[in-house]
C-alpha cells in the first residue's frame, strides 16, 4: 500500500509530495526516495541502505521498485541514507525520523561514477605476497569449506586499447589447501585434482569487455584436471598507485567467478545417509590482485 500510494506522487507536485500521510506504529517514523537514473528516468533496482548514524548497523536494505521508488518505516531517531548503483556516483545523506511522522519523499538522481586511469600499457606482472586465489564449497549441505592455492604466477599485457588487453595466470595445483591435512591431501588425489596427472591450473584470457563504472568482464579459458572450458571473471578495477618495495608503479583488481565441478570431470560422490552431498556441486572463486609494472630496471620484491 505504500508504496502504491508513492507511485501516485510521480503526477502531484512538491506540496502534495510533502502532505503524504500515512498510519505509522506508535514510536516509528518513515522516510522514502524516488531514485532517478542520470537522465532522469525513474531507476529500478537502485541499493538503498538505511543504517543507524550512532552505531552504523544496518536497519533496512532493499532495491527501488521499477518506478524507482524505495520506503522504509524504522523506530524514530538519527539514520544514514546510502543510495547506489554499478557505475554511479553513490548518494548519502543523514534523516531524522520524528515519530509518527512520515518524510518528504526525497529526489535522488545519481550521476556517473569517474572512471579510473586505466594502467599504462606493458607488462603487469603478479606480486604473490599481495595477491590471493581463493575458493568457497560447500560442505555436507551446510558450512563452507574456505581454501587458497599458495603457488601461481601470471601476469597482465596491457594493450592501447584496453579491450585487447590479455591475462595469463598459472597455478600450482598441489598447493591447494584449507588448513586439513587430510582434506588437503584427498583434494590433491585422483579424487579430485590428480596433480600427478594434472600439475597445474591455467587461465588465458580472450577478452576485457567494459561494463560501467570500474566493473570489467574478463572472459577466457580455465583448464584443471585436462579439461577447458570457458569462463567469465566478474572484476572490479581498483586503480593504480606509485608505492611499494622501490615505488614501483602498481595496479590492483579482484574479480569474482563461480564454477562448477563437473564441467571439469571432478565427479567424486560421497552422500550422507540421508542423501545429502558431501562436497557441494559449484565452487565459487575469488582473486585479489596486485600486479607491478615490469621493465628492464624495475626493481624486484625481495622474497
Amino acid at each position: 500500500m505504500a508504496l502504491a500510494l508513492l507511485r501516485r506522487l510521480r503526477s502531484r507536485g512538491a506540496s502534495d509530495r510533502a502532505g503524504l500521510s500515512l498510519p505509522l506504529p506508535p514510536g516509528a517514523g518513515a522516510v522514502g526516495c524516488e531514485v532517478l537514473d542520470p537522465l532522469g528516468q525513474p531507476m529500478g533496482g537502485a541499493d538503498v541502505t538505511v543504517s543507524a548514524a550512532d552505531a552504523h548497523q544496518v536497519m533496512a536494505r532493499g532495491t527501488t521498485d521499477p518506478y524507482g521508488y524505495f520506503l522504509a518505516v524504522l523506530p524514530s531517531g538519527r539514520y544514514s541514507l546510502m543510495v547506489s548503483a554499478e557505475g554511479l556516483t553513490p548518494h548519502r545523506e543523514t534523516v531524522e525520523l520524528l515519530d509518527g511522522v512520515m518524510l518528504p519523499t526525497q529526489r535522488v538522481q545519481l550521476e556517473p561514477a569517474r572512471r579510473l586511469d586505466l594502467p599504462v600499457p606493458g607488462a603487469w606482472l603478479f606480486d604473490p605476497p599481495h595477491t590471493a586465489i581463493r575458493f568457497i564449497a560447500k560442505h555436507v549441505g551446510m558450512g563452507d569449506v574456505h581454501g587458497r592455492f599458495e603457488r601461481f604466477e601470471g601476469g597482465i599485457q596491457v594493450a592501447q586499447t584496453m579491450t585487447d588487453s590479455r591475462v595469463q595466470v598459472r597455478i600450482d595445483a598441489s598447493s591447494i589447501t584449507t588448513g586439513n591435512r587430510t582434506r588437503d591431501n584427498h583434494l590433491r588425489s585422483a579424487d579430485f585434482l590428480d596433480v600427478e596427472r594434472f600439475p597445474y591450473i591455467d587461465f588465458v584470457s580472450s577478452r576485457f569487455s567494459y561494463r560501467a563504472g570500474a566493473k570489467w568482464v574478463v572472459q577466457g579459458s580455465l583448464s584443471m584436471h585436462g579439461v577447458s572450458r570457458s569462463m567469465s571473471l566478474d572484476t572490479t578495477y581498483l586503480g593504480s598507485v606509485n608505492g611499494g618495495y622501490g615505488e614501483e608503479l602498481r595496479c590492483a583488481a579482484r574479480a569474482r567467478a563461480e564454477l562448477h565441478r563437473e564441467d571439469y570431470t571432478l565427479n567424486w560422490r560421497s552422500m550422507l545417509a540421508r542423501g545429502i552431498a558431501v562436497v557441494g556441486p559449484t565452487v565459487q572463486l575469488e582473486l585479489d590482485v596486485q600486479a607491478m609494472y615490469r621493465t628492464h630496471d624495475t626493481p624486484a620484491p625481495p622474497e
